[in-house]
């Protein structure tokens, strides 16, 4: 297998221009038409909810979307609604329901110069909501942009993030919510409601972390804050005094940062020794290289294939790519954008000769911050103990939530994203839901959760020790949605968990 030469990686206006001929490649097939050929869909990650649904509609406006939702109340028929596919934990999909891919809802509406509000439609993806917002400003001042989005991957639409009250890098910042000024949506009987922390409050704050089961967003009003350019720094650190680093970072008007930790399990350094790269404000003339050094997505297939065979040279590619990149300066919002390597996961399975598929499941584990290093501790005694493959993992901070209604940031926190490789048998099917209930127990012996969104393999007693109000949330789901139009596998798992509280 060919090796990563830092020496050749591209420059960021190569790399946007590949993203730019990707996306136009995937849009292009992507719309070509409703579809019409197997009903049998998947998430795009875990690979592990193949779900056969009863029809897939692709509406183009929210007039569409609500005759859609008064049709089925008439027939009888229960929908769920999917965006980009990311999500692992079965709440786009639902068996036997009519599927409502959103991804055709995709307009940038409104920009209000002034006080930074964009209004776009609800299944626009992260690029093209950018790209959108940058093209209404043109160059002129003064300039907005995006505060945070989901990391990993950027083909997600923004419901799907509001869906699930996603995070990004932010130092200083609190989950998505914070960043939602309103949204309509589509409820059980067909109406359109535009929900708010005045209008609609309760609702509000119930879809934001609500995975989709009150209604269909149709459009959103988002918060944008100053487009800024910041230099990254890049620090060799490791987790015994990570929590005092990031502290730093904040007090020194850091804006964006991360520490990606070592994943070699027979190493000193795993979860140990990690890349601490973070993000400081420049001032606006300070110039963007166009020769910048950026992972292409050939790079991130290759070391992806290394963290699978050789951790070690995996990692010390990524750190000597980082270093790397030390002192480069970015737009505030577009650094924020990533690649995702589609279907690379079957490219590894076919190099290895793996006798059952495989792919990675992920699981975000937060703890408050005082405790990062007993947890680490723990967490690598278990680990070595119990051959955990971990392929990728990193931590970033997070403010807490104080409005959504199934806040996962219930304080200040440490939030630790493990990636797990798992084999797509009985077997490692199990070895994983184990090390990830193992993860939840350590969470919440120390006050924190475990975010819901990548799996279902809590117990009831893991869920309500993370979310005590989860009853209530279900209660509140049929307050709204009498009738359970909106339905998805991921409410039947809880539905069932909880059925004796009514």
């Amino acid at each position: 297998m060919r090796m990563i030469d830092t020496r050749h990686l591209i420059s960021r206006r190569e790399f946007l221009a590949g993203s730019a001929a990707l996306a136009v490649t995937s849009s292009a097939s992507r719309r070509g038409g409703p579809e019409t050929g197997s009903l049998l869909v998947n998430d795009i990650h875990s690979q592990l909810n193949p779900t056969r649904v009863d029809a897939i509609l692709e509406p183009r406006s929210q007039a569409e979307v609500q005759t859609i939702v008064r049709t089925a109340r008439k027939d009888r028929k229960v929908i769920s609604i999917a965006g980009g596919r990311h999500a692992m934990g079965g709440q786009q999909f639902g068996a036997d329901t009519l599927l409502i891919d959103i991804r055709k809802l995709n307009r940038v509406l409104h920009l209000d110069r002034q006080r930074g509000i964009l209004e776009v439609e609800s299944g626009i993806e992260w690029p093209e909501l950018i790209d959108g917002y940058l093209a209404l400003q043109n160059g002129g001042p003064p300039p907005w942009g995006i505060a945070q989005k989901q990391t990993g991957a950027d083909r997600l639409t923004i419901a799907g993030t509001i869906a699930a009250n996603a995070h990004g890098r932010g130092l200083a910042m609190k989950p998505f919510v914070s960043n939602v000024e309103s949204f309509v949506l589509v409820d059980a009987a067909g109406s359109a409601r535009t929900c708010s922390r005045t209008e609609n409050p309760e609702l509000f704050r119930l879809v934001v972390g609500g995975y989709g089961l009150f209604g269909i967003v149709t459009s959103v009003r988002l918060r944008l804050v100053p487009r800024t350019k910041v230099e990254r720094l890049v620090e060799i650190r490791t987790v015994d005094d990570l929590t005092a680093a990031f502290d730093k970072r904040v007090s020194e008007g850091f804006q964006y940062g991360d520490f990606q930790f070592s994943i070699e399990r027979d190493s000193e350094d795993f979860l140990h020794k990690g890349v601490f790269s973070c993000y400081r404000p420049v001032p606006m003339e300070t110039p963007i290289s166009a020769a910048q050094k950026q992972l292409s997505d050939e790079n991130w297939r290759q070391l992806l294939y290394l963290a699978h065979t050789n951790q070690k040279r995996a990692f010390e590619i990524y750190v000597d790519y980082y270093l790397s990149t030390n002192g480069q300066v970015y737009w505030s919002d577009t650094h924020q954008l990533s690649i995702y390597p589609d279907n690379y996961h079957l490219e590894i399975d076919q190099k290895l000769h793996a006798p059952y598929s495989a792919s990675e499941i992920i699981t975000e584990i937060n703890v408050p911050r005082s405790t990062l290093k007993e947890f680490f501790d723990e967490v690598r005694d278990d680990f070595r103990r119990n051959s955990v493959n971990l392929i990728y993992g990193t931590v970033r901070i997070i403010e807490r939530d104080d409005e959504s209604f199934l806040p996962w940031a219930r304080q200040a926190y440490a939030c630790v994203i493990f990636n797990l490789h798992t084999v797509h048998d009985p077997e490692g099917l199990q070895r994983s839901a184990d090390a990830f209930r193992r993860l939840i127990d350590m969470a919440a012996r120390r006050g924190g959760t475990y975010y819901l969104t990548y799996h279902r393999f809590a117990t009831r007693k893991q869920v309500e020790a993370c979310y005590p109000q989860f009853a209530e949330f279900l209660q509140l789901k049929r307050k709204y949605d009498t009738e359970e139009r909106f339905h998805s596998d991921w409410y039947r798992h809880y539905r069932t968990m909880f059925e004796d509280h009514g």
